[in-house]
């Protein structure tokens, strides 16, 4: 079925974009720029590397669009088994973390006009930059933590949606409801328990990996409602 004709293909592939955009800054660069506890060479990693920190903040702008694309997508698959439910997937999915995004963005150009040096931040000497620009990126890995309710809460009513559906695989569904409650406990643990962050992370991959299997399903075998697939 082209992929015209099959809401559930488009909405796979604009999932599949998001799956290469996403890890770039979230995982990519921190692993490749960012020193744990040493301002000094994460600052001077950035300043040798400022293309690559670039190219992050850009994938953060276009992981924002593609998320509302996105879930505009769900939304247009799911629309006629629950309309109530696929608004919460744009305002949970799409609109709300799109906006947290680009504050991202602004944390990060921040911490890169800290370790560039401009002219109006003389009054800091170097190492009360690198500190400041350490302080940003920090921020920023906040606020990615506080965003993982937002990750969690819209994976709720996309497997509600998926079960019910009878177009989709209900393990898909149950799957991503065990995915979306993962997210919203890894949000907590980062918030209250910290030191137990990475250990959480780590347990929680099983479950992380529903939204690749919702996603690859979507993109092999698609999905149609069947008003849509009778009109095809």
């Amino acid at each position: 079925m082209p992929s015209t004709r099959n809401p559930g293909r488009v909405a796979g592939l604009w999932y599949l974009l998001l799956v290469f955009g996403g890890p770039i800054r979230l995982i990519y660069i921190p692993s490749k720029l960012f020193v744990h506890g040493n301002a000094a060479a994460t600052a001077s990693n950035i300043a040798s590397h400022e293309w690559l920190f670039r190219f992050g903040i850009v994938s953060n702008l276009f992981n924002a669009v593609i998320l509302v694309f996105l879930t505009l997508a769900l939304y247009r698959l799911f629309k006629a088994v629950d309309l109530s439910l696929a608004v919460l997937i744009v305002i949970l999915g799409g609109v709300m973390p799109a906006l947290l995004d680009f504050v991202g963005v602004v944390y990060d150009a921040a911490a890169l006009t800290l370790v560039r040096g401009a002219d109006f931040l003389s009054v800091f000497d170097k190492p009360q930059r690198e500190a400041l620009a350490m302080l940003f990126l920090r921020l920023g890995d906040h606020q990615n933590t506080a965003a993982e309710i937002l990750w969690g809460l819209w994976l709720i009513p996309l497997a509600i949606l998926t079960y019910r559906s009878r177009f989709l695989p209900r393990f898909l569904g149950v799957w991503l409801a065990i995915n979306g409650f993962a997210y919203v406990i890894l949000s907590l643990v980062g918030e209250l328990l910290p030191q137990y962050q990475n250990s959480a992370f780590l347990y929680s991959q099983p479950a992380l990996f529903a939204e690749v299997a919702f996603m690859l399903w979507l993109v092999i075998k698609g999905a149609s409602p069947p008003a849509a697939a009778d009109g095809a």
